[in-house]
């Protein structure tokens, strides 16, 4: 049985039907970037990167929670700019590498297997997004990449 959105969308028909293919619900949202995070904070990797930048994990947790509810239920609820947030980190290659390891793994324990496979699918969608964008500002130097 599906559950019901605990937020409105702004294309209800097109997250109840997301949902009911792949058992994807904003709880069980909230519950992989919740798991997921904490196994972030607790990595040698990338537990440092993070712990040097948020303090307050609660607003965080709720924004990665509305960004995956936009990404994969298409709902709509996230409004950030991901890249600009990304390009002055301290990350390389190895970093996304982990990063996805660690997301998909989180996402096989917490979700269906359709449901897993559409948030792993996006997962390295983005994370390659992110990747050349971060190298490409990199290679540039002064010069923000305009991804729109």
């Amino acid at each position: 049985m599906t559950e019901i959105l605990a937020r409105p969308s702004v294309r209800p028909d097109e997250t109840q039907a997301i949902s009911a293919r792949t058992g994807l619900s904003e709880a069980q949202l909230e519950r992989l970037v919740h798991s997921f995070y904490a196994k972030v904070r607790d990595d040698d990797l990338l537990g440092p990167i993070f712990a040097a930048r948020i303090s307050d994990w609660e607003p965080h947790l709720e924004k990665m929670v509305a960004f995956w509810s936009s990404v994969t239920l298409k709902t709509g609820r996230y409004h950030g700019r991901p890249v600009p947030a990304h390009l002055p980190l301290p990350i390389e290659g190895e970093h996304f590498e982990r990063w996805l390891m660690l997301f998909r793994q989180t996402a096989k324990e917490i979700c269906r297997p359709e449901g897993a496979a559409l948030v792993i699918e996006a997962a390295e969608r983005i994370a390659r997004s992110l990747r050349m964008a971060t190298e490409l500002a990199r290679s540039m130097p002064g010069a923000e990449p305009v991804l729109r």
